[in-house]
């Protein structure tokens, strides 16, 4: 995510700072500029630079177009006739633009042929167009003065947020500086990674002016001086590595292991379809390709990439097809074996381009971050032991939303430096303490200094015995290669470095030191807020020693293996209880589990009684209806029956009456003789 913040100028004003870079090109109005300029540049370069030169000290294009066979002459007018009707500043800030961007130290170089005299000792970085010198960036000024023909620049009296001057010399705390360094720097990136190995900090790809690179650049922290790396790849690959294609990337993870860097994932022009491994030997200066086993994530750029003791955690980010993820990984380095982790609780919401640090090596820290249309600075928390996710609630100055900030943890604290919200770069350094999740402001920087950038790099190193955070690079509407250290005042929690780094002989101005027994004396004698600053160890709260006077690191050590002694029985303390409830929790669980299915099994009985009354009331509606049916059919039956006894009623009485009239014939009744007579 590129800010769109507007540009402004520095050094010289324009139009002389414009005049100024076109004399540094090779613009002198002669006849054979172009010649110069041509090869000077790359041809688009050259072309570009030629038509903004005349645009900005002619106007528009109105010249005839040359014939067809004055190929060059007709590519110039072509590239002039493109710009139409730009204003003429609008030229002249476009060409040193482009002049700085091929060239970032061109107005030093402009500034030593003509005995230019910069005064400052303040370094302003507002601006986008700020001077490079060997890697550092050179003040803004606000008014030019001529003093005896030579231009002598001025600082803006407020601008007083980085300071330049030596490392070794700092006598201020939480304050950055930029230190004078030497050697070519590397060219103006952003997104790109960045790994401490031994002193020297490694600078391998990223994105320029969207291009990607993957070139490889040392900064020596002890002489501070920059020099590239010629590298090639393997030939004959050792067992578990292939020969790897140095493709250019971006937005990659950088990770030192053993005497080796592990370049994981990252954007390039032609992405594959799962995440690469690359290692970089330094001893052979070879490029070559890990082997891996498992399911290997989808490629990707924008993720975090944490190493937690031997494996390499892997979080979100953003695939080839710019859908963003929230999916979570592991690469185990010793088996070199992927396992996709589906951790429970809620997970962080799928972003790209976030901060990760571990804690304790058991908790991994998730903040902010970014998708397509908004910056979160949201906390989340993985314990790696349950694989659980929680979001628990942030105490004291919670940053401000972002993307594209960098972090790395000194002890117990997570410094998150630069980063942005679409609108501008964040200024501020903040530091969380991992242990009370409370943030605090260590310092802040005015205007758009490299520092409030995006992509920008940070790693933690040492010097003479002493922390030091290191940034590099960024975008904030200017690419960056430019160098700041910061001492933290917070000290690191980890096993002493003055055991491991030999103190040299130069001293800082506050803390003078020889060698560590005398540093924890002296540090003990001066009371200096009872905080023992330089031998430190795992788990120990340091605000919690009192100094107590003259005690010898006899009496010191002893102490503190009692107290790590009492801490570790503590903790045994606290695993055995922890132990105790995961074993009630998992009877718990159990006992849910079974409840569970018991009350699925009288879900069961519930519903098989429930399909037999159903079948129950069908059968006593069809009886019911059988039961209608026969009363009408037994009324019916009735009926016939009455109809039945009548009709046999009316024919008995008509066959009694038959069986009379014949009976009394063959009688020979009286009457029916008379009967006879009569009719004869």
């Amino acid at each position: 995510m590129q800010m769109a913040m507007a540009r402004s100028s520095s050094g010289l004003a324009y139009p002389e700072r414009f005049y100024a870079a076109a004399s540094y090109a090779g613009f002198d109005g002669s006849h054979n500029s172009t010649i110069t300029v041509s090869s000077k540049f790359q041809n688009d370069t050259a072309l570009l630079l030629y038509a903004l030169y005349q645009q900005a000290t002619i106007g528009p294009c109105n010249v005839p177009k040359p014939s067809s066979w004055k190929a060059v002459e007709q590519s110039k007018w072509k590239s002039w006739q493109g710009l139409g009707n730009m204003a003429s500043t609008e030229a002249m800030r476009l060409f040193v633009k482009i002049l700085e961007e091929d060239d970032p130290s061109w107005y030093s170089r402009a500034s030593n042929s003509i005995s230019e005299s910069v005064t400052d000792t303040q370094v302003n970085h507002y601006s986008d167009e700020h001077v490079i010198e060997n890697g550092n960036s050179f003040p803004d000024t606000k008014t030019i003065s001529t003093e005896n023909g030579t231009l002598v620049e001025t600082q803006d009296k407020d601008d007083k947020d980085v300071v330049s001057e030596d490392v070794g010399t700092v006598a201020v705390y939480d304050q950055w500086i930029t230190p004078p360094i030497t050697g070519q720097p590397p060219k103006a990136r952003y997104e790109h990674g960045a790994a401490i190995v031994q002193d020297k900090m490694y600078i391998y790809g990223g994105n320029h002016n969207g291009r990607y690179l993957n070139d490889l650049h040392v900064l020596d922290l002890r002489s501070w001086s920059w020099y590239k790396v010629n590298f090639k790849a393997e030939n004959e690959p050792q067992e578990g590595h292939y020969q790897a294609k140095l493709t250019p990337c971006a937005g990659h993870s950088l990770i030192p292991w053993e005497n080796k860097l592990l370049s994981i994932a990252g954007h390039t022009k032609d992405p594959s379809e799962t995440i690469q491994v690359k290692v970089f030997d330094l001893q052979s200066c070879t490029w070559s390709t890990l082997k891996t086993y498992g399911k290997a994530p989808i490629s990707r750029g924008g993720q975090s990439v944490t190493l937690v003791g031997t494996s390499l955690v892997i979080f979100g980010g953003q695939d080839a097809k710019r859908s963003l993820l929230n999916d979570l990984h592991i690469l185990d380095l010793e088996t070199m074996t992927w396992d996709e982790i589906d951790a429970i609780g809620v997970s962080p919401s799928p972003r790209s381009d976030h901060a990760a640090a571990v804690h304790a090596e058991r908790y991994l820290l998730i903040f902010g971050g970014g998708s397509h249309a908004t910056c979160f600075n949201d906390l989340h928390v993985l314990d790696l032991q349950t694989m659980e996710w929680t979001r628990p609630t942030q105490q004291g100055e919670i940053p401000t939303p972002r993307a594209g900030h960098a972090g790395v943890t000194v002890g117990e604290n997570w410094f998150i430096v630069g980063g942005g919200d679409n609108k501008s770069g964040v200024s501020d350094t903040a530091v969380l303490n991992m242990s009370t999740l409370g943030w605090s402001v260590v310092t802040s920087v005015q205007g758009r200094a490299p520092l409030a950038s995006e992509g920008l790099s940070l790693v933690l190193s040492s010097y003479n015995g002493e922390d030091i955070l290191v940034s590099f690079g960024g975008y904030n509407g200017h690419y960056s290669n430019e160098v700041n250290v910061l001492k933290p005042s917070h000290k690191s929690t980890l096993e002493s470095k003055i055991a491991e780094t030999p103190v040299p002989d130069s001293v800082s101005a506050i803390h003078n030191i020889t060698n560590p027994t005398r540093d924890v004396d002296s540090e003990f004698e001066g009371g200096h807020e009872g905080k023992i600053r330089e031998i430190v160890m795992d788990n120990i709260d340091q605000g919690s020693m009192k100094s107590r006077g003259e005690g010898t690191s006899e009496h010191l050590l002893a102490t503190l293996k009692a107290e790590r002694e009492e801490l570790n029985s503590s903790l045994s303390k606290e695993k055995l209880q922890t132990l105790h409830l995961k074993q009630e929790l998992t009877d718990a669980e159990t006992r849910n589990t079974d409840l569970y299915k018991e009350l699925q099994s009288v879900r069961g009985q519930l519903a098989a009684d429930q399909s037999r009354c159903f079948k129950l009331e069908v059968d006593v509606a069809e009886l019911r209806q059988k039961l209608q049916n026969m009363e009408a059919l037994q009324k019916e039956l009735e009926l016939l029956q009455r109809q039945k006894a009548a009709s046999e009623h009316a024919l008995n009485a008509n066959h009694r009456q038959g069986s009379g009239g014949v009976w009394g014939w063959l009688a020979g009744t009286p009457g029916s003789g008379n009967q006879k007579e009569d009719d004869a």
